[in-house]
């Protein structure tokens, strides 16, 4: 499976913008889809998730509230729509899919290359 991540971009604090992350190459249904982000000189944290059929959602607390993660099977396409953005999310975000829900990177199988996004003050 390939994931390309695209959306990313500078914006200003309290805009919304929103991620995608498009498959191929596989049963993208079958997969769990995460987003996660990373921060100069911070670990990569998990920041949104969401099962095979639309199913549970589950958020870092840093973002509970203003981000959601969807998806649309038909399309292939993971989504993160951002709302509310604050400096502090500024980061280069990955798309992953595995086939168990889990906020740890490496337990997802198919890692996407990142999209930056930048959330001036």
């Amino acid at each position: 499976v390939q994931l390309q991540a695209s959306g990313g971009g500078l914006v200003q604090a309290g805009d919304s913008l929103r991620l995608s992350c498009a498959a191929s190459g596989g049963t993208f249904s079958s997969y769990v889809m995460g987003w996660f982000r990373q921060a100069p000189g911070q670990e990569r944290e998990f920041v949104a998730g969401i099962t095979w059929m639309n199913g549970p959602t589950r958020y870092a607390d840093s973002v509970k509230g203003r981000f959601t993660i969807s998806r649309d099977n038909a399309k292939n396409t993971v989504y993160l729509q951002m709302t509310s953005l604050k400096p502090e999310d500024t980061a280069i975000y990955y798309c992953a899919a595995g086939p168990i829900s889990s906020t740890s990177y490496s337990n997802y199988v198919y890692k996407g290359q990142g999209t930056q996004v930048t959330v001036s003050s």
